[in-house]
């Protein structure tokens, strides 16, 4: 059974597409058959955060019937699969986001599990996103703004009828003056299914287009992401720390 889930947040950089495109690799890692979509059909940057930039079809020919879903699926080096989106100005040419729920009907069946990274905010791409999916996902910060827009994101989604499976916590630096995760949880009703830090190497990562979770492993972003797509899945994850960091803590 094909498992389509929605990323979602309510506001624009909180790391949805960064988050996507890193569990994407970590559930290829773990061995899931996984296809990452990007439902930003206005300002598409998913490509750009595997380090894939040049695509003859994208989801936009196929929303205008200028190409198969096949056609513009293309294979990460980590053996993820993509569906880009066009960066063209022309590519936003007569294309209705109501067709992008039946345009993913063709990976059903074929793949384990399905990506969206959505378009933010509540407009009509992210309800095409949602639509197209059985499962959502939010991503927030752990401030109040972010965590407002993304309450009002999971109560368009429950509407729809979609399952809410949880939310995660991007940019956590645990200082004060942010909301913990369980004051997250009690305002949002909702499970919150892992915390990843601030960490100075995600920022490399993306400068070099490489996923973190592939650039550095054990970085503290890396782990934390690991251990969500292992959550997602029902498993666990626990990072193996050689044997000699365990004995002298102050080397990790």
């Amino acid at each position: 059974m094909t498992r389509v889930i929605a990323f979602l947040s309510g506001k624009g950089g909180v790391g949805k597409t960064f988050l996507v495109a890193n569990l994407g690799v970590a559930l290829v890692e773990m061995g899931k058959s996984v296809t990452v979509v990007d439902g930003n059909l206005t300002t598409p940057n998913l490509a750009l955060h595997l380090g894939m930039s040049f695509f003859p079809k994208t989801i936009h020919d196929v929303l205008k019937g200028k190409a198969t879903l096949l056609e513009a699926i293309y294979e990460h080096d980590t053996g993820l699969r993509v569906i880009p989106a066009g960066i063209s100005i022309n590519d936003l040419r007569n294309v209705d986001a109501r067709d992008f729920a039946p345009a993913l009907l063709e990976l059903v069946g074929k793949e384990e599990i399905v990506l969206i990274d959505a378009a933010a905010g509540l407009g009509r791409e992210a309800l095409a996103a949602i639509e197209a999916s059985d499962e959502a996902v939010f991503v927030t910060n752990p401030e109040l703004p972010a965590v407002l827009d993304a309450l009002k994101a999971s109560k368009m989604a429950e509407q729809l009828g979609v399952k809410v499976t949880g939310c995660v916590l991007n940019r956590v630096t645990r200082k004060s003056f942010e909301l913990s995760a369980r004051e997250i949880g009690e305002l949002i009703d909702m499970e919150i299914l892992g915390e990843i830090p601030e960490d100075e190497t995600v920022k490399k990562a993306i400068a070099l287009r490489v996923p973190v979770v592939v650039y550095d492993p054990r970085a503290r972003a890396s782990v934390a992401i690991k251990q969500i797509a292992a959550r997602l899945i029902g498993a666990r994850y626990e990072e193996r720390i050689p044997w000699y960091k365990r004995i002298f803590p102050f080397l990790r």
